[in-house]
This record gives C-alpha cells, structure tokens and sequence, in this order.
C-alpha cells in the first residue's frame, strides 16, 4: 500500500486564538534569571522570555496553565 503524502499542519488542531498581545500587561518574577514574563489575557495565560519579549509567546488555557503550575510546584521539571 502507498504511503500518505498528506502532511498534517504544525498546528492542526490548535483550538486557541491569535491574540494581540501588544498591550499586555506583562508581569515577572522577582529572580530575573532565566526570567519569563506572563500576562492574562482573553482568558488565556501568555508566556514569554524577557530577555526576547519579540519571541512567540506560548500561550496556555486556565486548565494547562494549573497543570504547568502543579507540575512545577511538584517538583515534575526539575533536574536529577
């Protein structure tokens, strides 16, 4: 049988909005290493790098968002 040379989309599926982040109001951690910035927008989470705020920011739904924060707050990322 041929294979496929349908190619999905990067981003088939992707259910969240284009959002203007150009207002956002930006908020950080108190470190300033490695920092990353977060707004609240639309009912969405975006987050960025700091030291690139030009960069693609991620964005997160309120659901994903208390996942990554459980996540963290549990120790899920750290390094062995």
């Amino acid at each position: 049988m041929a294979e496929s040379t349908i190619q999905q989309h990067p981003l088939a599926g992707w259910d969240k909005p284009e959002l203007d982040l150009s207002n956002a109001d930006w908020h950080s951690s108190s470190r300033g290493l490695g920092d990353v910035q977060i707004a609240f927008i639309e009912g969405f989470i975006a987050m960025r790098n700091s030291g690139r705020p030009e960069s693609p920011s991620l964005i997160f739904t309120p659901a994903e968002w208390g996942a990554f924060v459980s996540g963290a707050r549990e120790g899920e990322f750290d390094l062995t």
